[in-house]
């Protein structure tokens, strides 16, 4: 059986990429969630006002691939301790945030986040947002799969990608 995660951390380009090669992820998917608008357009978050996060929505086999395996990549990819921004990157849309799926996800989130709190990682205090998954709305085709389409790298604010 097949479980989803869907994290924001940045530019959901990048994000993607990320996880979208790792063993047991079946699938990846861009889109908008976190937010108060129905149905949004890149430009429309891009604006601000909805609410959303830019973010990957992870398909993954359990079996092959464990949410703690995910969790410790997204805490890889990204700067936790900025607020509404990574990078060169500012705005609601690139907060840092975890949205569970389940109960279960919730207390690994937490656990994760404590844990990467209490590391000597960071010299801020950790800013992850850990919110129960609503409405997802699936970004634009030419933003799927970014990279893979065009050759590309990596965003800026993923240096480890």
């Amino acid at each position: 059986m097949t479980q989803t995660a869907t994290f924001a951390a940045g530019c959901f380009w990048g994000v993607e990429e990320a996880f979208r090669n790792l063993n047991g992820v079946l699938d990846t998917e861009v889109g908008y969630t976190g937010g108060h608008t129905e149905n949004p357009t890149y430009e429309e978050v891009c604006r601000k006002g909805t609410g959303h996060a830019e973010a990957v929505k992870v398909t993954f086999d359990p079996d092959a691939v464990s949410y703690d395996d995910l969790l410790a990549v997204f805490w890889k990819i990204h700067d936790p301790t900025q607020v509404n921004r990574q990078g060169p990157d500012l705005g609601e849309q690139y907060r840092t945030a975890i949205f569970t799926h389940s109960d279960e996800q919730r207390d690994a989130a937490l656990a994760s986040r404590t844990a990467e709190a209490n590391s000597d990682r960071h010299a801020r205090p950790i800013a992850t947002l850990i919110e129960p998954a609503g409405a997802w709305w699936k970004a634009e085709d030419y933003h799927q799969q970014y990279f893979a389409k065009r050759g590309g790298g990596a965003c800026a604010v993923n240096p480890h990608l």
